[in-house]
């Protein structure tokens, strides 16, 4: 049977996603409007590609180095007063940059510090912002929610630069930044205005450094995830290209000006918008790995024609296909992250997913500039073409997981524990021993169910895992693991673990003879 794919409009009915969807649209539209006014104000006044390209190098790297604090400070605190005090900053920052650009104050230096801290500040938006999303709509809805924030951030690609390439030409860059600066604020008043349903505070918050750190295992030790930031990686180092090049492209190649350059963007942004309205009628005829592989080769062609044809209209229509593209893939991974990240760690599982978007086009961005200054544009570009058919290739041996049969949501299972003795500091390690008796004749199918248990371990709060063999007792075996602290254990009890968690102990266990006997061994150091 097949079931009806929800419409990409659907989480558009809810009154609070609405609202803060069109704040975020309109503040997707001033940073592109920022973005193209930078890159603009280098191109006039700087004569080497690889700085224009390190704008989108300056814009992104934050996002890699801020992302997962950004992701524990989002899953520890409340959401919203974060989002609010994060755009209060950003609106400062906006307006220093206005005022030093009108008054003539603005060398390129300056300019590409305070864009990596509006990058930076980016960077602590992201997270949070995609962590609530999940609290905002019903779950079947995500997928429509994630291609709806593909469509705000394209259809802020094809506004934002095309309005600011005719405001560019008539009044400068200063009213660019000072409107970008305008829709930060709008954006915070709008997080002022929100009541979440949602109560961060339930629960005694995790420590910020034991958060880090659980959010770096869990996507450690899962293997869906991993595949999912992999695939990204492929696809966005060859494709930053575009967007790190398109601003030579259209000067050098094409002869454009500032508003020839804002169409280009529009372009790609219109397709964008155009993909992700039939996304969910592709997601339904295709499997994600055909979705990947065929947005890629026709990504791939785009940037062989971005570096081999000189006319203006067959560049324009190439990269209207270039947008659509660009959001199946983007739109199709973070929907798969959405969907299988469970809610405790999701902000910063999501934050890991942005420090690789964000990595891979600072990266991409950085190198194609470099490649472009040394051999020239064209071969950039064909350079990407080649890297990018690589990366589709790959799909064949390293394709996207199904993981539509894994159950998400938090299972509370584990019986509550009775200590005698209380435990010690909250930071003193904790050894969990499971004992199992099994027979003979089901001790190989027992120990190779135990590996998928091994894996909920340390995603879930183990840092070091084993099983063992009963010299003395033959059909005995011993689980232990060594989870940081008492405060790390109990959160394994009350809400980490998830369905799929539950499924692959109860496979584990249906091995053994009886019910496991769970010690737990305190530190006394």
């Amino acid at each position: 049977m097949s079931v009806e794919a929800p419409s990409a409009w659907a989480p558009l009915r809810v009154a609070a996603f609405r609202s803060l969807w069109l704040a975020l649209l309109a503040s997707n539209i001033g940073t592109w409007m920022q973005t193209v006014g930078a890159q603009w104000l280098l191109v006039e006044n700087s004569g080497t590609d690889t700085l224009v390209a390190v704008v989108q190098t300056a814009s992104t790297l934050p996002i890699v180095l801020l992302a997962l604090p950004s992701g524990a400070l989002a899953d520890t605190f409340d959401k919203r007063r974060l989002l609010i005090a994060v755009q209060v900053f950003l609106t400062g920052v906006g307006v220093l940059l206005t005022v030093l650009t009108v008054t003539g104050h603005m060398p390129p230096t300056l300019l590409l510090t305070l864009t990596f801290v509006l990058g930076a500040g980016q960077a602590l938006t992201a997270p949070a912002w995609q962590a609530v999303i999940p609290e905002l709509v019903p779950r079947p809805q995500l997928a429509s929610a994630s291609a709806l924030g593909a469509i705000s951030m394209n259809l802020a690609r094809a506004v934002g630069p095309a309005v600011a390439g005719v405001l560019i030409a008539r009044a400068g860059t200063g009213l660019v930044f000072g409107l970008n600066t305008v829709t930060f604020a709008i954006f915070a008043v709008v997080l002022w205005r929100w009541r979440r349903a949602a109560d961060d505070a339930a629960g005694i918050p995790e420590p910020f450094t034991a958060a880090v750190r659980a959010g770096s295992r869990y996507v450690r030790h899962a293997p869906v995830v991993r595949r999912i930031l992999l695939r990204a990686a492929l696809f966005l180092v060859p494709g930053s290209a575009l967007w790190a090049l398109l601003p030579l492209v259209a000067s050098r190649r094409l002869g454009l000006g500032s508003g020839g350059y804002g169409v280009l963007l529009a372009a790609v942004g219109a397709g964008a918008v155009v993909g992700a309205l039939l996304l969910p009628w592709m997601r339904a005829r295709w499997s994600i790995n055909r979705l990947l592989l065929i947005a890629s080769v026709v990504f791939a062609v785009v940037l062989a024609v971005l570096g081999l044809v000189r006319s203006e209209a067959a560049v324009v229509v190439a990269l209207i296909p270039a947008g659509v593209a660009w959001v199946m893939v983007l739109s199709s991974v973070n929907a798969a992250m959405q969907l299988f990240l469970p809610n405790w760690v999701r902000a910063r599982g999501l934050a890991v997913y942005q420090m690789v978007f964000a990595g891979a086009q600072a990266a991409g961005s950085l190198i194609w500039g470099a490649v472009s200054d040394v051999s020239g544009l064209m071969i950039a570009l064909v350079a990407a073409t080649v890297l990018m058919l690589a990366g589709a290739a790959t799909l064949r041996w390293w394709p996207m997981r199904d993981t539509s049969g894994l159950n998400r949501e938090p299972a509370v299972f584990w019986p509550e524990p009775h200590l005698e003795i209380e435990p010690g500091e909250h930071d003193a390690p904790v050894l969990v021993t499971a004992s199992y008796p099994v027979s003979p004749e089901r001790e190989e199918a027992f120990v190779t169910a135990m590996r998928d248990v091994r894996r909920s371990r340390l995603r879930t709060g183990a840092v070091r895992w084993g099983l063992f063999r009963d010299g003395e007792k033959p059909g005995r075996f011993v689980e232990v693991y060594l989870v940081p602290s008492w405060d790390e254990h109990l959160r394994q009890h009350t809400g980490r673990l998830t369905g799929t968690d539950q499924a692959v102990e109860e496979r584990a266990r249906a091995f053994a003879d009886g019910p496991p006997e769970v010690s737990h061994l305190l530190s006394r150091e």
